[in-house]
């Protein structure tokens, strides 16, 4: 499925709040519902709710796609014809590189069918319509990196923590000096090349 490789760099975007749309044609209604998501279970007890509110409707089709290093993806068309409903869902998601998102798009019946194109451009305008009430916030990804050394160094190592925007997770401080930092996945290499200069550091 496109768009299921694991994230190239380390910025990506999330939905900043839930997101609802209203699509309608020929008598049938598509409504849009974005939400972030952060695991499979997060995702079952979204569609639980979901079902539980639109308890009398005919389809709640959806696409997902999370975790960004190691990908988990789906589009469900959950009866409507073969690629008719999930994957339009998922292909909205992919084309505004969301991450951590479910959008689900249940279908009232009208009474007249709307053949798979017409399914297809409704499923697509109710998800992308959900998708962008929901806006977008900027995520990074971030790598762990445990280090110990000399208090004498607490000066240079503090120095590359500002200039890599590195987050203290955690101080470990005994005989020596000690820090956890999450670094950008961007930076973490050259980060790590940097602090290896000073010999009397240890990574652990």
């Amino acid at each position: 499925m496109m768009g299921n490789e694991p994230l190239e760099g380390d910025q990506y975007w999330v939905p900043k709040k839930d997101g609802e749309s209203l699509f309608k044609d020929k008598g049938s209604k598509f409504i849009g519902l974005c939400y972030q998501v952060e695991a499979i279970d997060d995702i079952n007890k979204k569609l639980s709710l979901v079902k539980k509110k639109y308890h009398d409707a005919r389809h709640y089709c959806y696409g997902y796609r999370i975790n960004p290093l190691q990908p988990l993806t789906r589009a469900n068309d959950d009866g409507e014809p073969s690629n008719s409903a999930g994957t339009p869902i998922y292909n909205q998601i992919i084309s505004q590189n969301r991450w951590n998102t479910l959008v689900v798009v249940v279908r009232y019946f009208g009474g007249t069918k709307l053949g798979v194109s017409g399914l297809i451009n409704a499923y697509k305008n109710a998800a992308q319509s959900a998708l962008f009430q929901s806006e977008k916030l900027e995520q990074f990804l971030w790598i762990s990196i445990e280090i110990q050394f000399p208090y004498a160094l607490i000066n240079d190592v503090m120095r590359l923590q500002k200039e890599y925007s590195a987050k203290i997770e955690e101080e470990k401080m005994g005989e020596q000096a000690g820090y956890v930092f999450a670094v950008r996945k961007g930076d973490f290499q050259l980060f790590k090349d940097k602090l290896s200069v000073f010999h009397l550091i240890k990574f652990v």
